[in-house]
């Protein structure tokens, strides 16, 4: 019984990997101490998350 060689096209198998490529991380800036951080993260310098006082703040 004849097999297909390949059964997923080339263009089929770019589309599906198509969402696999690595984006780069957003950072938005900090309202209140204008510190850059990540989305739904800590701010580790002020040690604030959703305008609490979480940990505390780093001296440099």
């Amino acid at each position: 019984m004849a097999v297909p060689k390949s059964k997923i096209t080339p263009s089929k198998r770019g589309m599906r990997r198509a969402h696999d490529a690595l984006k780069s991380p957003s950072f938005v800036e900090d309202k209140k101490s204008g510190n850059l951080r990540r989305n739904h993260h800590i701010d580790l310098k002020a040690g604030t998350y959703n305008g609490r006082q979480v940990l505390a703040p780093q001296e440099d």
